[in-house]
């Protein structure tokens, strides 16, 4: 673990942190102070040792996890926020005596019949019989290729996905896309880290020095812990497979068998899975194959009687983003009997559904979600039921929810704020010394194409095809499934759609689109404290500001920065501004590499290496958009916190979080994002106007020795 040992001043409970004036005289208003949110601080540490901890560790302390998260942070908070204003707009169209077909009824009806209990109970696993009858009704080969089909129709991630994706080479037209899928663990790694892969791993990292030795065996001892926990979840898995199986009317003999096989075929699939680090590369999942080549891969598979199964059956192309996944699986469709496959399929189509239907498999489900993440107890029923409703109606929703929480002058003052960011960037590409006029004259360009879109889309969703009834819930989940697996399909080999947006509304969270080109802010995260207009400006560059430049910045990660302005594939960097631009990258993973969490358990660098990058970015240009602002010109201390302070406080708060080790542990195995502390520590560590703004020594463990730089 990156040890923050380093203690600056041990009277911090007292006295102001270096670099803060002593005195609160200067104090505006209260307001401003509370936008501030000084009483999150945690004046017992040193933002020399651990700024994070300084900035968050009075939060952390007062908002321990709730039973039913695995973490707890601001995003959670600011969207149990929008559940609740989304809860009352969707009970106010419950009890409306809406017309049938109208958006009012559906949304009204879809939110009761989540919300009745009572039928769900009754009707248990009764809806999904028919689905249950066809898979148990497969003969041959050709009629378990159509049922694999149906199923991922209904949203069932049965043995690989299918769907539409931008053309990377152009980004103008809509092209089919198969991946590997398939699990139901998080991820790969979940079935194959293990002892042997500890000493396999050792064994090949071949240490020159005594010191590397010791690094090497810690690594190790760490790697043996971890997989440690790794088996225990696959026990919990199979345990939980059977428990399924059982509730579904299976002897326990027999649940403990088809469990096992359940295990054997989806181990199968992950030891053929791309890595998600491999992922990361846009090349390596870009292989367009026409009908022949996809034949001459997977034989066993009929592709052409897929593609008409889906409903998209003129297709004779599609990018195979993963082949060496669809190669396994030809092997697979060969040597997997036909039994064990209908076996495979009932899991997945229980897996899929369970927390639709009645208590005793919502119970189960939650048991195996509890090992994952480490979660005490359930959501309750009304914020598992909107969440559900936002992903099957959730434009619906999110147009109402808009026009309530979403008011056009705060659309303005977060435009102004991204506008001056914008600015920054320009500004910065103009006078980057290491960038050749040839490369800076590509990247001015793409910046100038970047799209910007605020809060809501401008052209809304239509549901007119989309069929709710007043139960049963799971009938309706699926009815929303299909229309939504259809409207996908249904892009395919048309133009791109640039109206369409990717999250609704009302999500916390915000997107950059490398094949668009776009930088997306839905109105959910546009809420303090993310952008809070009482709080001093400083505070919301810092916070919103820092959303807004990060994914700015994501154009020109290490995945962005491979794709043009217009949205294509194509390396517009000369070689040796590439060569550069590679080590900067390159800095950052190894820096991340460096984190542990749960002790011992590294950060993956190259897993995180854009989204640290996009942070290093966001932060730098939110930091130099707040510098050139009228806002940091009349900018005032607030309670012995000057303007830079403010601003880094600001970005430190959005990101206070408690996360469980379980969590803690997942996330780290399968999230490109850093661990909230790191986004924070790793991010300051790179900037020296943090370093100046809180008067870090150069031997602080918040100040990295060899500094990343990007832009």
């Amino acid at each position: 673990m990156r040890l923050f040992s380093y203690l600056l001043m041990g009277s911090l409970l007292a006295l102001p942190a270096a670099g803060m004036a002593a005195s609160p005289s200067a104090a505006t208003s209260s307001a401003a102070a509370e936008g501030l949110h000084l009483d999150w601080l945690d004046r017992s540490v040193s933002p020399a040792e651990n700024f994070y901890k300084f900035a968050n560790g009075g939060w952390q302390e007062e908002h321990p996890i709730p039973p039913a998260y695995s973490r707890w942070g601001i995003f959670n908070i600011l969207h149990i926020r929008n559940q609740k204003i989304v809860r009352e707009i969707i009970e106010d169209a419950a009890a409306a005596n809406a017309k049938p077909g109208s958006i009012t009824q559906k949304v009204g009806d879809f939110y009761e019949s989540g919300m009745d209990m009572e039928a769900i109970n009754e009707a248990g696993v009764k809806p999904l019989e028919p689905v249950f009858a066809r898979i148990h009704n497969i003969s041959n080969m050709k009629e378990l290729q159509r049922v694999v089909a149906q199923l991922q129709l209904l949203g069932v991630n049965a043995v690989f996905h299918f769907g539409s994706m931008q053309d990377f080479e152009d980004s103008s037209r809509v092209i089919g896309a198969a991946f590997q899928g398939g699990l139901g663990l998080p991820s790969r790694d979940y079935y194959l880290k293990t002892a042997a892969a500890c000493k396999k791993a050792k064994a090949a990292n071949k240490a020159t020095s005594a010191k590397a030795a010791k690094a090497a065996q810690a690594t190790y001892e760490a790697c043996l812990a971890h997989a440690e926990k790794f088996e225990e979840t696959r026990q919990a898995y199979v345990a939980h497979i059977a428990a399924m199986f059982e509730l579904l009317g299976d002897s326990q003999k027999s649940a403990a068998a088809e469990a096992k096989t359940v295990m054997a075929i989806e181990t199968a699939m992950a030891e053929a899975s791309m890595p998600r680090i491999k992922m990361r590369n846009p090349h390596a999942i870009y292989n367009i194959k026409t009908l022949d080549e996809l034949e001459a891969i997977t034989p066993n598979f009929d592709w052409q009687a897929y593609f008409a199964n889906m409903g998209v059956p003129n297709l004779t192309s599609i990018n195979l983003a993963t082949p060496g996944f669809f190669k396994a699986l030809n092997d697979q469709l060969e040597t997997v009997p036909l039994s064990d496959w209908k076996t495979y399929l009932r899991w997945q189509l229980i897996d899929s559904f369970a927390p639709y239907l009645s208590e005793s498999f919502v119970k189960e489900n939650f048991k195996m979600h509890s090992a994952l993440t480490g979660a005490k107890e359930l959501l309750p029923r009304w914020q598992r039921v909107v969440n559900a409703e936002n992903g099957a109606l959730g434009f619906a929703v999110g147009k109402l929810y808009v026009k309530q929480e979403f008011p056009p002058s705060s659309k303005k003052a977060v435009l102004d704020i991204l506008h001056n960011i914008r600015e920054a960037l320009k500004s910065d590409l103009k006078t980057l010394e290491w960038m050749s006029p040839k490369t800076r004259e590509a990247a001015l360009e793409k910046l100038s194409l970047m799209g910007e879109r605020i809060g809501y889309p401008d052209k809304w969703r239509s549901y007119e095809k989309l069929r709710i009834t007043a139960g049963p819930y799971v009938e309706n989940v699926i009815a929303a499934n299909v229309f939504l697996t259809k409207r996908d399909l249904a892009k395919i080999g048309k133009p791109v759609n640039k109206h369409e947006w990717g999250m609704t509304p009302q999500t916390v969270n915000a997107y950059y689109s490398p094949s668009r080109n776009n930088i997306n802010f839905p109105a959910g995260i546009l809420q303090p404290p993310f952008f809070d207009p009482d709080a001093p400006a400083a505070v919301n560059y810092g916070a919103v500001g820092f959303v807004m430049g990060h994914e700015m910045t994501h154009g020109f990660d290490d995945t962005g920065a491979q794709f043009d302005g217009h949205g294509n594939l194509n390396n517009w960097w000369t070689p040796e501004d590439l060569k550069k631009f590679k080590a900067a990258t390159s800095c950052i993973s190894k820096h991340f590499s460096e984190y542990t969490v749960n002790d011992g358990l590294h950060v993956k660098g190259k897993l995180v290496t854009g989204e640290a990058t996009a942070d290093l970015g966001g932060l730098t240009l939110a930091w130099r958009a707040f510098k050139h602002s009228d806002a940091y010109e009349h900018a005032k201390t607030i309670h012995g916190f000057t303007p830079a302070q403010q601003f880094f406080l600001g970005a430190a708060h959005v990101w206070a979080s408690n996360i469980r080790p379980a969590e803690a542990r997942r996330r780290v195995t399968v999230d490109p994002h850093p661990p909230a502390m790191y986004r924070v520590n790793g991010t300051v560590a790179n900037m020296p106007a943090f370093q100046k703004a809180f008067e870090i020594p150069d031997d602080s463990p918040m100040v990295n020795e060899h500094r990343c730089v990007i832009w």
